[in-house]
């Protein structure tokens, strides 16, 4: 049976995600991104090419390290301002039928109970179609944001996340039972209080004791994305995860990782194929090479140089303002508690490859740290089914220079090309976020709620 290529579409709730300056290109609507309209024009656009969600990134941190100061970041508009991509779903649901949402939230700055109620509040409303890209956040500035001096050291961050996730699945899944909520007008009872249950939970990092407020949606537990590349980060996704984000410049970069992955999900009595692990790319199709290469071109004469050292420099740790541009850059500088997995990715992933900040800049300048794609639908096409033949990934979260043009072309060229291959499906499952992705509409049903199992049993 040929594999097919999953999709989802990458960006933030700012004027640029991971390509900044681009907000300024006249085809741009990215001035208008604190707008419903945007957000519904780019859902709509989404759903016609059969892209399973609409993953959004966030966090609470603005990027300050390049300088030291947010300069750079906020002249460019390099995911600032950033508006809160919750407040988004609802009305997103209400215009789309089957396009799923990941909602990037941090067990570092979230309270179990009060995430809970929001995500599955968002299951009613999107009728099983929410989902969650669990990170645990990385950022002094986010830190700050919630009254922290510094952030958390990277594996106690994961050692919270892994409780957290503990009380959430108690919330979730064990609060209410299936049959709790009857309705019975004769009787005046909505739910039966015998089957509502009191979750009590008294660990190191949370001590709650609480009835999940809001009765069973359709998947209980939103399904779960996770963004954690370093080797803490997939030990948690082996236990956790059921589609694991990821991104590098090349196959060589993240099948190491991606291999690490799925045998440490083995190990854990899971299926490694049943995570499906989606890697950053940006696509810019065209009808030929050179009308691609043009568009390119032009796409890059806005490209803010200080504005991707920004965010860089915001991801790994490190103030790049006044490093050479030309330098080779190497691994010694990297900071234990940023992103640690990026800057190896640009250091040691690759012991053939040397990188500079130059290079970085013209690389990462349009869609991010992931491989830019340009050329006719079946150049890109064939690019794809080459990094899943050489990386064993199952899909891409497909970023953007801006919308509406990329994601425009990608659903009205390269989607065609890919359906044609048999690569791709011609339209969506019933059912489900989970359900579409998992086969299964509910958590402990699939391979994936191994986590929840072992502690089901333990209880």
């Amino acid at each position: 049976m040929t594999r097919q290529i999953r999709l989802n579409g990458f960006i933030g709730f700012s004027p640029v995600h991971l390509s900044p300056g681009l907000w300024a290109h006249p085809a741009s609507r990215g001035a208008d991104y604190n707008t419903l309209d945007y957000w519904v024009d780019l859902a709509k656009v989404l759903e016609r090419g059969k892209f399973d969600a609409l993953f959004i990134a966030d966090g609470i941190g603005v990027h300050d390290v390049y300088g030291g100061n947010a300069d750079a970041a906020i002249r460019s508009g390099a995911q600032f301002p950033k508006l809160d991509p919750l407040m988004l779903v609802s009305a997103l649901a209400h215009e789309t039928k089957d396009l799923g949402f990941g909602i990037t939230a941090s067990t570092s700055h979230e309270l179990p109970a009060v995430l809970a109620r929001r995500f599955s509040s968002l299951d009613h409303f999107t009728q099983g179609r929410i989902g969650w890209n669990i990170v645990t956040g990385y950022s002094d500035s986010g830190a700050r944001a919630v009254g922290r001096e510094k952030v958390i050291a990277h594996d106690t961050r994961y050692d919270r996340a892994d409780e957290f996730l503990e009380v959430a699945y108690k919330l979730w899944e064990g609060s209410w039972e299936d049959a709790a909520v009857v309705r019975d007008r004769a009787s005046g009872t909505f739910a039966d209080p015998s089957k509502v249950h009191r979750v009590r939970h008294e660990g190191r990092h949370f001590d709650i004791d609480t009835i999940h407020l809001t009765e069973p949606s359709l998947q209980r537990t939103p399904y779960l994305f996770q963004a954690g590349a370093s080797p803490r980060g997939r030990a948690f996704a082996a236990r956790h995860a059921e589609a694991v984000f990821v991104g590098g410049p090349t196959p060589a970069s993240i099948a190491p990782g991606i291999a690490d992955l799925r045998a440490r999900a083995a190990a854990l009595g899971r299926d490694p194929r049943d995570i499906a692990v989606f890697t950053l790319a940006t696509a810019i199709p065209a009808r030929s090479r050179a009308e691609a290469e043009d568009k390119l071109a032009d796409y890059r004469r806005y490209t803010d140089p200080d504005g991707v050292l920004a965010l860089f420099s915001g991801w790994t740790g490190i103030d790049f303002s006044a490093f050479d541009l030309d330098a080779p850059l190497t691994l010694s500088e990297v900071r234990e508690n940023a992103v640690q997995s990026l800057l190896e990715t640009f250091t040691v992933a690759e012991p053939d490859r040397v990188w500079t900040l130059r290079e970085i800049i013209a690389h990462n300048g349009i869609g991010g740290r992931g491989p830019l794609f340009a050329g006719t639908p079946a150049d890109i096409a064939d690019e794809l089914e080459a990094w899943v033949a050489a990386a064993d990934v199952d899909g891409f979260n497909l970023s953007h220079a801006f919308f509406p043009d990329t994601f425009t072309d990608v659903v009205d060229l390269l989607v065609p090309e890919l359906q044609r291959r048999g690569l791709y499906k011609q339209d969506y499952a019933p059912g489900t976020l989970r359900g579409k992705l998992s086969g299964s509409d509910r958590l402990k049903e699939t391979h994936a709620g191994a986590a929840y199992r072992r502690l089901s049993e333990a209880a």
